[in-house]
């Protein structure tokens, strides 16, 4: 195990009381937990994970652990990274972390490199920024591609990229579409997101949405979340998509459909949410009111064109409150949250830990799945196996009290013949 590296080792009391309390919402993961302890099924398989480092996510890496793995962990986003967290991980848990907040692009990369250089047998990514770094040594380290057992992906914009590596015909390891998965989709993307998206603008701003019009782009499992808690808030919401069955959708949910440019003129707070690049530009910002709102919930820095936005900054730029800078545009006030970065964890906590719940029992189902079998799978982006979406779903709700009917045998048969 390499030297971790954290901001500071005395925040472990602090961490820990903070990991405790996420587990006290996460019974689901703790239910797998207390299996794996039991039974040590991923004893000995070295573990990293490019993760968001916070209290969830922690619980996640006592999971592994308890399964007998050899956890490593590094930040996907520097601005989310609780560094009490990270100091609690290493000091009363045992794992290997290299995670500060705020850490410069060249302390990132070495993190990276760092969980890298212990030759994972899975991999855990939010970003698909482990998998990419080990493929693109490859030729050079054959030996690090070939320990891989398999990897897993919890990001639209990761499977991207590991999507495009398997058309190049260059995938390594199969890897599994946990992004994809329904329970993800459902509660992650769709509560978790939709939730926590809303809980930074506010917690970053204090605005009052009621009254408001808040223009979300992209209209996808996020997107929609978002949408719908903004007008349960009280916002007038526009939507605009590249997609014409996802525009659609929106519009027979009854939001505003438009494009984007229109929607520069009448928005108070915008949100991207698509996994693209450049989706507010120059153009519109030209048209957005004085006093607009513009921040990101897509997994990159990319879609809110930010080197725009300072060279139309004529009047300059100042950070009026906490993560809100505001540009001064040719006497119209801009005001970019968390510089442009995934807001819902730079100005907030994330995803509620109950929703991290099932999202982190997936993942852990998941490594045990790829150590158990993943010699039998092609090296290619593979679905998460539909009994671990049923056994995470059952799960939750035995954690909830809530019971459910069964088909009888009459009935399962009826249902699967022609007859």
């Amino acid at each position: 195990m390499a030297a971790s590296h954290v901001a500071d080792p005395s925040l472990a009391d602090s961490g820990a009381a903070r990991i405790e309390w996420a587990d006290g919402q996460m019974p689901v993961l703790r239910s797998i937990r207390e299996r794996f302890d039991a039974e040590r099924p991923l004893d000995g398989v070295r573990v990293a994970a490019c993760l968001h480092v916070t209290a969830e996510t922690a619980n996640l890496v006592r999971a592994l652990m308890a399964g007998g793995a050899q956890a490593a962990l590094c930040a996907a986003n520097p601005l989310s990274t609780q560094d009490d967290t990270a100091a609690a991980l290493v000091e009363r848990y045992g794992a290997e972390v290299h995670a500060v907040r705020g850490e410069d692009t060249d302390a990132y990369v070495a993190n990276v490199t760092a969980l890298v250089a212990g030759d994972p047998q899975v991999t855990i990514d939010d970003g698909a920024d482990l998998i990419t770094v080990l493929h693109e040594i490859g030729p050079a380290r054959p030996e690090r591609a070939e320990a891989l057992i398999g990897a897993l992906e919890e990001t639209t914009t990761g499977l991207i990229r590991v999507r495009s590596l398997e058309a190049d015909g260059r995938l390594a390891c199969p890897v599994f579409a946990v992004n994809e998965a329904l329970t993800e989709r459902a509660f992650n993307d769709r509560y978790g997101t939709g939730q926590s998206t809303l809980d930074g603008i506010l917690r970053a701003t204090n605005l009052l949405l009621a009254g408001h019009t808040l223009v979300v782009f992209g209209y996808g499992w996020t997107g929609r979340g978002v949408a719908i808690r903004a007008r349960g808030a009280g916002a007038s919401v526009i939507v605009c998509e590249v997609d014409p069955l996802a525009a659609l959708e929106a519009r027979m949910e009854g939001f505003e459909v438009m494009p984007a440019l229109a929607a520069a003129e009448r928005g108070d707070v915008f949100v991207t949410v698509t996994g693209a690049r450049d989706v507010l530009t120059r153009e519109h910002f030209e048209r957005m009111k004085d006093g607009a709102v513009l921040a990101n919930a897509g997994h990159f820095d990319v879609e809110i064109a930010v080197a725009d936005l300072r060279e139309l900054a004529v009047g300059g730029v100042r950070e009026v409150r906490p993560l809100v800078e505001q540009f001064d545009v040719g006497g119209r006030r801009l005001n970019l949250l968390a510089r442009g970065r995934v807001v819902n964890l730079a100005a907030a906590e994330g995803h509620p830990a109950a929703v991290m719940d099932m999202s982190f029992a997936l993942q852990a189902l998941c490594v045990e799945e790829l150590v158990a079998r993943g010699a039998d799978l092609t090296p290619a982006v593979h679905p998460v196996p539909a009994h671990i979406d049923r056994e995470v779903a059952a799960l939750k709700l035995a954690a909830l009290g809530v019971e459910i009917d069964t088909l009888t045998a009459e009935q399962a048969v009826y249902r699967q013949s022609w007859q």
